[in-house]
């Protein structure tokens, strides 16, 4: 599995690069057979987040680092070097341009985008 990760570089400058999970047999909730389970990441806080179809935020950095969960509609991400990418439900983004140019974000869809967000530590 992967995910998208959108970090700015030391000039400020927003880029993509794409994060592959991997995966550890585990007996996680014994009695229940084991499972494949990544290993866990830090977070302080989850909230959902609903954008309507009509939504658009130009230039702006995350507000902290943080990790989307996309569940309804489709949200287009613009990074400061010109690519774009985009969101259906199913897709996972991580956020952690939170200083310098930032970048565009967009929904794409006829549809709300709505999305479960966790604030990393």
């Amino acid at each position: 599995m992967k995910y998208a990760t959108l970090y700015a570089d030391a000039n400020g400058i927003s880029h993509w690069s794409d994060v592959e999970v991997v995966f550890f047999p585990v007996e996680f909730a014994p009695p229940a057979p084991p499972i494949q389970l990544s290993p866990f990441v830090q977070a302080n806080q989850y909230a959902f987040f609903r954008a309507p179809a009509d939504w658009f935020g130009d230039w702006h950095p995350a507000p902290a680092r943080q990790i989307f969960f996309f569940l309804e509609g489709e949200l287009e991400v613009m990074s400061g070097d010109g690519e774009r990418r985009r969101f259906p439900p199913g897709s996972i983004l991580c956020v952690e341009n939170t200083f310098g140019q930032g970048h565009v974000s967009r929904t794409v869809s006829d549809t709300p985008v709505l999305a479960a967000v966790a604030q990393l530590a």
